[in-house]
């Protein structure tokens, strides 16, 4: 990375976002736009469209885009799709408009077909049907993948996409409704502890499978393959802890202090009954996360206290 260079994070709110524009900062890349109420809003292709001609970033990481669990997928899939579909129409075109020399597009590992070989692998892309309860949102991410490969057929674009695993850390969306897993359990059972609940209730059976990965590490992994890595097919950015649901509750039980009982609602959805990424590829390269599963739930655990002592 360029220090001097001007970088927009599309999504500086959000958790991935937030997380690259710590690491940039560590780095010393001091021209960083489109942060707090300097970001256009990205559904609004004029606004985007303004942006970019007045900005005009030279690389682009494109972390924006609604996202939730199994219960939001549920609840909003048009709203989670369209959001999403306008985010890359938006960003992608205009970057490639504006001469960025590098865009990182940040997809999600539920565009993987529900049932593919284990540990999933880019050749397994569209090979199979997507996991239903992600449906809308997961082709949307994948039309962003779809999208930095054809600027780069028709244009030359140094365009790439990368699939994170499972993110968590400061920065988390705390719903216990339609969160991510481990924001959702986390406020769960901190609610529960303060109200001295015997019991937090947990979707599904636990049993599925998750690569869980701290959003720190993923910055830095973003960050080296904006710098390493320059191919049209996706790369996945993984490397962290393979549990499975039951594990990660268990883990966020101990670091909250939670003494109360976990029960398992299997009348829920599973979801995909595991997502574990095939990281081989950046890992040959020289990265490594950085960051225990453990030492990344107290992290986010303080950053939960912080959130709820703001809004008092």
């Amino acid at each position: 990375m360029n220090p001097q260079a001007t970088i927009f994070v599309a999504g500086a709110d959000t958790l991935i976002g937030g997380a690259i524009v710590r690491q940039l900062r560590r780095q010393g890349c001091a021209q960083i736009v489109g942060e707090g109420a300097g970001a256009p809003d990205l559904t609004d292709a004029a606004a985007v469209e303004g942006f970019f001609a007045r900005t005009k970033p030279a690389q682009v990481f494109v972390a924006a885009g609604r996202s939730g669990g199994i219960s939001a997928n549920q609840k909003y899939p048009a709203d989670l799709m369209l959001h999403n579909l306008q985010v890359i129409t938006h960003v992608i075109a205009a970057a490639h408009r504006h001469g960025a020399a590098k865009l990182l597009y940040l997809a999600s590992s539920c565009i993987y077909p529900r049932d593919c070989p284990q540990p999933m692998d880019v050749a397994s892309l569209m090979a199979g049907p997507m996991e239903p309860t992600s449906g809308p949102y997961a082709m949307a991410k994948m039309a962003g993948v779809t999208l930095c490969q054809a600027y780069r057929r028709q244009h030359g674009a140094h365009f790439i996409s990368g699939i994170p695993a499972d993110v968590f850390g400061p920065g988390c969306k705390f719903n216990a409704e339609d969160s991510h897993v481990v924001p959702a359990l986390m406020l769960k059972m901190h609610e529960a502890k303060k109200r001295g609940a015997g019991s937090v209730e947990v979707w599904g059976t636990g049993n599925p499978r998750r690569e869980f990965i701290y959003a720190d590490d993923v910055a830095d992994a973003c960050i080296f393959v904006m710098d390493s890595y320059d191919e049209a097919e996706p790369i996945n950015l993984g490397g962290g802890s393979d549990l499975s649901i039951r594990e990660a509750a268990e883990a966020i039980r101990r670091v909250v202090g939670y003494t109360g009982e976990l029960r398992f609602d299997t009348t829920k959805p599973d979801g995909a009954p595991l997502k574990r990424l095939d990281s081989s590829r950046l890992l040959a390269m020289g990265w490594r996360p950085a960051t225990s599963f453990e030492s990344g739930l107290e992290a986010t655990y303080r950053s939960l206290r912080e959130w709820e002592s703001s809004r008092k």
